[in-house]
């Protein structure tokens, strides 16, 4: 999502990931909610997750929600389905010989759906090839 600041630094943004060095480095400065994780099988920290997307959803009220994925995408794609929020998910570039468990899921909660790669097309059902976004 980095790779995307030429776009992103034009609008207001929320950061929302989990707590880890790489997502402090690289988001220095920014605002971030820090989510619940693992996320991975860990029906606990879904609701945990959903729960926080309601509270920041009904807090900023964003036009758009976009995520490249991981586990919180879920949480915050089902939120924003049941508030009418726009979303778009970039699938991540480097799974390109089958389909991740969360772009199964957000997929149908997706307004727009892209991926980066053509061979990734196929695995998704009206998604539109963007290119890599490193």
């Amino acid at each position: 999502m980095c790779a995307l600041h030429p776009w992103t630094d034009r609008h207001d943004r929320l950061w929302v990931t989990f707590d880890k060095p790489d997502s402090r480095s690289r988001l220095h400065g920014e605002e971030v909610v820090w989510a619940f994780h693992p996320t991975t099988r860990n029906l606990y920290n879904l609701v945990r997750n959903i729960w926080l997307a309601f509270a920041v959803i009904r807090k900023r009220r964003p036009d758009l929600i976009v995520s490249s994925g991981a586990g919180v995408a879920f949480a915050f794609f089902v939120v924003a389905r049941l508030m009418r929020i726009p979303t778009v998910y970039v699938e991540v570039y480097d799974r390109v010989d089958s389909p991740t468990l969360t772009g199964r899921l957000c997929r149908p909660l997706s307004t727009r759906f892209f991926v980066q790669w053509q061979r990734q097309q196929s695995f998704y059902d009206g998604s539109e090839v963007i290119g890599p976004v490193l």
